[in-house]
């Protein structure tokens, strides 16, 4: 029987010929990647609940503070002093201001054929590459730190066959809503999304990092894509190399199959409390709002502030509103310098922030008040994700939320 891209990937690991979902096997890994948000935790289990502790390969570590940049209390500046004297003990790699952990990740360490942990949930955004992530708690993680490996119940695979081309003014944050509002948000509960078809291969590492980011969204245990050409020539433009390239094999088996056609997606908005709550874009339209946000590790890269800034430019961020545009990462906050989009932004009255998580987790930057209403290229949007219980976030495309930071009210695009 043949095997899928996850599943070949966790044979690797596991050192043996073949799986099957449902099989568990001790697995080595590639990667153990983790973030201020729950470092602390680690270290302190670490340091008091170990006999005998001890780092299997520090080579394999990775902490990036990227949570609450700069700190904004002394609580959260005691466990980032925490996790930056333990990495500097440790020699494990650290950064800190650079960005978002998963942006940092693409841009730095993953290749495909790789199995990471990471402990944060959004860590699926490496199948962009053809490397299997997937995210886990802080004790795993220690597990993880301390062995080098752990153990993973194979997943079923669920294949999207991806047919077409987006239309101009339809970007893939519009695709992974609109897949998962068909699916619902436990559509595919402990299951690899494997992206497939001819569809997939028009889509940039960029558009796969937003469709594998938010594969979690509706469950899933990771997401993941073939390692084309255009993934190898994102690597060799980085200066890595794959481990390795897999195939699905003819054969494999999956529990489902859906295909979306490109071609008929239209821009879609997420309503609350639910990511799954998706609606044609036109039905949101009107509904006031008092903040945007474009950013996160699902749309703040270059791709995303470029059509950001092509959207607003020679416009004016409406008054009482509130536009926080964050780069993912440093790296893409001085190209977008380098290409004028940050003045674009900044003369349009938005405000740039420096590359963290900012108002995607609502707990540091643009935090929103009682009853107040945030449109965001974030991940979520939870009761209370953002800020007060009571107010409401919206999701959408870098296009939309920025049409909607300038009509003070929920907008596409056109009509701008």
């Amino acid at each position: 029987m043949g095997m899928t891209i996850a599943e070949k990937i966790i044979a690797a690991a596991a050192g043996v010929d073949s799986v099957k979902p449902g099989d568990i096997y001790t697995v080595q890994l590639d990667h153990l990647m983790s973030n201020d948000g729950t470092t602390h935790l680690t270290v302190d289990m670490y340091n008091n609940k170990l006999k005998n502790p001890h780092i299997a390969d520090t080579k394999k570590l990775v902490f990036i503070v990227d949570h609450n940049v700069p700190s904004d209390s002394p609580k959260t500046a005691a466990s980032q002093k925490k996790m930056r004297d333990f990495a500097r003990e440790n020699n494990i790699d650290f950064w800190e201001g650079k960005g978002v952990c998963h942006q940092i990740m693409i841009e730095n360490y993953v290749r495909p054929g790789q199995l990471i942990f990471g402990a944060d949930s959004h860590t699926c955004s490496y199948g962009a590459l053809g490397a299997f992530g997937t995210g886990v708690g802080c004790t795993d993680f220690l597990y993880g730190m301390v062995t080098g490996t752990s153990w993973v119940m194979v997943p079923e695979t669920v294949k999207f066959n991806l047919t077409g081309k987006l239309p101009e003014g339809v970007y893939a944050r519009d695709l992974i809503l609109t897949i998962i509002g068909e699916i619902g948000a436990n559509g595919c509960n402990y299951q690899a999304m494997e992206f497939t078809g001819e569809g997939a291969k028009t889509l940039s590492i960029s558009d796969r990092m937003a469709l594998c980011n938010m594969a979690v969204e509706a469950g899933a245990k990771t997401g993941i894509f073939e390692a084309d050409d255009k993934a190898l020539e994102y690597l060799k433009e980085h200066g890595r190399e794959p481990k390795a390239v897999y195939h699905s094999d003819p054969d494999a088996v999956y529990a489902r199959e859906y295909t979306f056609d490109l071609s008929k997606v239209r821009p879609v908005v997420a309503k609350p409390d639910f990511v799954d709550n998706v609606v044609p874009a036109e039905e949101t339209c009107g509904i006031k709002i008092n903040e945007a946000f474009l950013g996160s590790c699902n749309n703040g890269r270059i791709e995303d502030l470029r059509v950001g800034a092509e959207v607003i430019k020679g416009k004016k961020v409406a008054e009482g509103v509130r536009f926080l545009v964050v780069p993912a990462s440093q790296t893409i906050y001085r190209q977008a310098l380098k290409e004028g989009l940050i003045d674009i932004f900044m003369e349009a009255g938005a405000i740039v922030m420096n590359p963290n998580c900012s108002v995607c987790w609502g707990s540091c930057q643009g935090v929103i008040g009682e009853n107040e209403v945030l449109i965001s290229t974030g991940t979520r949007n939870f009761k209370g994700r953002a800020g007060h219980p009571s107010s409401k976030v919206y999701l959408g495309s870098a296009a939309t939320v920025t049409a909607s930071a300038i009509a003070g009210e929920i907008a596409t695009a056109d009509r701008i």
